[in-house]
């Protein structure tokens, strides 16, 4: 299985990092910014289940840039071979 070894820049850890401070952020924005702070160090790559969420906000007209931002980031750390 080939392996991503993409990070999250620190552009995207600090959005991230404000959207998991912001009470008003959605469940959505929180799971990708949390995904997207997990792979920020290590070794870590998107799973499955995040790929299929970020692909379906960046399909979608209703979420915030900031939002399709996160997701095209974690989107962007899966794994190459699925």
């Amino acid at each position: 299985m080939a392996k991503n070894t993409k990070q999250t820049s620190d552009h995207i850890a600090t959005l991230a990092a404000e959207t998991l401070h912001d009470a008003n952020a959605s469940k959505i924005a929180r799971r990708l910014a949390g995904s997207a702070l997990a792979q920020s160090n290590g070794s870590k790559q998107t799973g499955a289940d995040m790929e299929t969420l970020a692909s379906k906000v960046l399909q979608s007209d209703k979420y915030s840039d900031a939002t399709k931002e996160l997701a095209a980031s974690v989107l962007s750390q899966s794994n190459k071979s699925r």
